[in-house]
């Protein structure tokens, strides 16, 4: 089977961990094998890096090139090999949200990170490598911030006041505008039941999953 890689994309509190489990189950009950990951993160490297990332002060280019580094490794080691296998490559977050936070949130030059995704995500398989699919999560800051308020501790992105969200929201609405038929939208503000029932519809529209009962 070909293989498939899918991001899932939004603010924090956007509620992705609990869909993107379903999807893997799905994946699997129709016979695919699954690889479930995450950036930052993903190898051993990588989880040392986001923990720099997420709990060491840094300037905006230390923790641009820390990312992508932590990218890099990822897609050689765990991602390239899996999509040769003819998984399903499901991933909470990837370079969009280098440029939603990043380029967004923390302001961060949009061509200095066009050019660390032009040399990172560079691979003899596919050129360019990007998602066949990202699931944006789309939901406004104010509820993220409620459903993320007294959760756990937060670290240096959860800390960060409604005003950088609604700024990383603004950028990946960008990255949809820019890629629309890479992106497939949900309205991450209803109930859970409700955002299941878009997440099956893109999939089942897609020709990926059967379509659910009842849908």
């Amino acid at each position: 089977m070909t293989g498939l890689f899918i991001s899932f994309e939004g603010i924090d509190g956007a509620g992705k961990s609990t869909h993107i489990d379903h999807l893997a189950d799905a994946f699997r009950a129709a016979g695919r094998e699954v690889c479930l990951t995450r950036e930052p993160g993903g190898t051993p490297l990588a989880e040392q890096l986001r923990e720099l990332v997420l709990h060491r002060a840094m300037d905006s280019l230390t923790e641009a090139l820390l990312i992508f580094a932590g990218r890099r490794d990822h897609l050689q080691q765990v991602i390239e090999p899996a999509l040769a296998r003819g998984a399903v490559v499901l991933c909470d977050r990837f370079t969009d949200a280098s440029f939603a936070y990043q380029g967004g949130g923390r302001g961060f030059d949009l061509a200095v990170l066009a050019t660390l995704e032009s040399w990172v995500q560079r691979t003899e398989a596919a050129g360019l490598r990007q998602p066949d699919l990202t699931v944006w999560f789309d939901l406004p800051p104010t509820v993220a911030a409620a459903r993320l308020a007294g959760a756990r501790a937060p670290d240096r992105f959860e800390s960060q006041p409604e005003a950088f969200f609604t700024r990383v929201a603004a950028g990946y609405a960008v990255r949809a505008t820019e890629a629309p038929a890479r992106f497939a939208r949900i309205d991450a503000a209803v109930d859970r039941d409700a955002v299941a029932r878009q997440i099956a519809g893109v999939f089942a529209d897609r020709g990926w999953l059967p379509a659910e009962e009842g849908a």
